[in-house]
């Protein structure tokens, strides 16, 4: 009786269909989670692939944005001179600038 346990805990027993399932199955699990080259690592690598490319367009649309403003600035003098006065405070020679504050 007890060899016959021995038999069922022995490797060398055991049927050849078993033994390839568990190896099939090792070899399943290596090449989905395990390897450098696993299914796993590729949906990640995957994923931040469609993230940059994704903000690869972003960037380019805001690129042709940015084009555009210094065309428009480049074209209209004006635009130049309101964007020097009332963002950075800058005045010509010779002019006084008065700051005048909303009423509340």
């Amino acid at each position: 009786m007890t060899h016959m346990r021995l038999k069922h805990l022995n490797p060398l027993y055991w049927k050849k269909s078993f033994l390839i399932g568990i190896l099939v199955g090792f070899v399943v699990l290596w090449f989905t989670f395990f390897d450098t080259h696993s299914l796993y690592t590729k949906y990640q690598l995957e994923s931040q692939k469609n993230d940059l490319i994704e903000r690869t367009q972003e960037l380019e649309m805001k690129t042709v944005e940015l084009d555009e403003k210094i065309s428009n600035l480049e074209e209209n003098p004006d635009l130049l001179e309101k964007i020097a006065r009332e963002e950075y405070g800058m005045r010509k020679p010779n002019e006084t600038v008065y700051k005048v504050k909303p009423a509340d």
